[in-house]
Parts: C-alpha cells; sequence; structure tokens
C-alpha cells in the first residue's frame, strides 16, 4: 500500500493513471525492480548507493565504467528492470539522481542535496529486509503527481508491516525531502492513580503498576533533500528527446509560486 496525499477535488489529477508508463507496474501486472549505476571512485558515493539498495526493495547494483547511458538503458530493458537510477557526483560528492522509467520513459532529473548517511544520524537503527510502505504528501499539482507516480513506481505496491518500515517523501515548497524510519514499540510501567489523583494501591497497601505500549520512530537513514530539474519524455535523450517540464532560474523570483 501506497499512501499517497494529493488534491483529491481535482478529477483530472488522476484521469491519466491508467493509462500512462507506470500503470502496469503499480497495478502490480509488473514486479518493480531497479537497476544503479554510478561511474567514478566516489567520497560518500558507494555508502549513499549501499543504503540506498536497502531502502529501494528489489534494487541491484551494477557499475557503470565507461558505458554510454543509452546502451546501459537498452541493456536495462532487455533485461526487464523497470526503472534506472543514475547516481550523479560532483567533487567526489553525489549531487544528482537521475531516474528513468523503462521501457519507454519518463526520465526525471533530480537535484541532490542535504545527503547525511545513517552512520552520522544519531541514535539511528539498522532496517530489515521487510518491503516499506511508502508515504508521498504533498503533491498536489499535475507536475506533482508526475513526479510522485515515478518515485511510487520504484517501490512494490505490497508492503510488509511486519517489518515496521516507512519511506517517506515530503513535498515543502518543491523542494522534496526523503526520510526513512521504523516503529518502534515500547511497554513501559506507569503507577496508577485513583480519582482523586492519589497513587492507587491494593488490599495489601502496595502501588498498583499499569504498563503501557508507547510507539516512536526510529530514523535509519539515509536523509537527504530532492529537486525536480527537468522531466523528459521517454528514456534519457539531451539531444533529440522532448521535455515535459524543465525548472530555470527565473522560476524562482516568486516565493510564492510553487511547481509541485
Amino acid at each position: 500500500m501506497t499512501r499517497l496525499y494529493a488534491s483529491l477535488d481535482d478529477d483530472e489529477l488522476f484521469a491519466g493513471n491508467d493509462a500512462d508508463e507506470f500503470s502496469s507496474i503499480l497495478k502490480r501486472e509488473r514486479d518493480s525492480e531497479d537497476i544503479d549505476h554510478f561511474r567514478f571512485k566516489l567520497y560518500r558515493g558507494p555508502a549513499f548507493i549501499s543504503e540506498l539498495l536497502q531502502v529501494i526493495p528489489n534494487a541491484h547494483y551494477y557499475k557503470r565504467g565507461t558505458y554510454d547511458l543509452k546502451k546501459i538503458v537498452e541493456y536495462a530493458k532487455k533485461q526487464d528492470f523497470t526503472s534506472l537510477i543514475v547516481v550523479h557526483t560532483n567533487r567526489r560528492e553525489p549531487d544528482a539522481l537521475l531516474i528513468i522509467g523503462l521501457p519507454d520513459g519518463p526520465t526525471a532529473h533530480f537535484k541532490l542535496s542535504r545527503l547525511v548517511l545513517r552512520k552520522d544520524i544519531k541514535n539511528h537503527g539498522n532496517p530489515t529486509s521487510h518491503e516499506p510502505e511508502l508515504v508521498l504528501t504533498n503533491f498536489t499539482t499535475r507536475l506533482g503527481h508526475r513526479a510522485g507516480r515515478i518515485i511510487q513506481s520504484l517501490f512494490p505496491q505490497e508492503p510488509n508491516f511486519r517489518g515496521r518500515r516507512v519511506v517517506t517523501f515530503h513535498n515543502q515548497r518543491d523542494y522534496i525531502f526523503f526520510r526513512h524510519h521504523r516503529y518502534i514499540f515500547e511497554t513501559k510501567e506507569s503507577k496508577q492513580s485513583d480519582s482523586k489523583g492519589k497513587k492507587g494501591k491494593d488490599g495489601k497497601g502496595e502501588k498498583i503498576s499499569q504498563q503501557k505500549v508507547i510507539a516512536r520512530l526510529q530514523e535509519c537513514g539515509p536523509r537527504f533533500t530532492l529537486k525536480l530539474r527537468s522531466l523528459q519524455h521517454g528514456t534519457f535523450d539531451t539531444k533529440g528527446g522532448e521535455y515535459e517540464w524543465v525548472h530555470k532560474p527565473e522560476m524562482d523570483t516568486s516565493r510564492r509560486r510553487f511547481f509541485l
């Protein structure tokens, strides 16, 4: 189950769901399977990819080497992968994600920032192999709904709730905040009080304790922020590809105008 929070009063927002590129995956007609690539030896890149593989079930890692991205796309199609994720780096630091839906696109380019690895998160938890629940919040526009569907297609549509894992993509002012948590249930004892505010006692004068279950979240990591830079029809093509949407610097002049 995926929880996608959007504006439900616009029927046109959801009208194309049955016919878009992700419908076969999200209807479970095809199993979601992802492939990750990166090219260079990175400083935090290998650790980030390792944690990303633990977030996205059925994901496989392949070193890109010097292969052209178009050839990688064709190879992934033949292997029946549903998505291709490319981790881009700048000065040995991950700074962008390219998500390509297979076999027919679209291609989304996200800027990646504020990356925090698991080891740097205080009191972090370790995720299990259970398939997580996916929560998408505040993707309220047509473009936002489209971006949400791209993200949704990366994850299986039948989470295993026994694992108590939840992956969240929260859109706020066109910045998509990623968090990965697990639920923790703790049993604590509390002293029972009577109606007058005095501590309750049994017939022998001993204090009565009562157990209650407290739920909390433990972050598993990684933690990062995404910002959509472009959305392209079809698979990756920098020369002849058509773009559904491209971010331009002049779009940032108004603080009240948002696109997702």
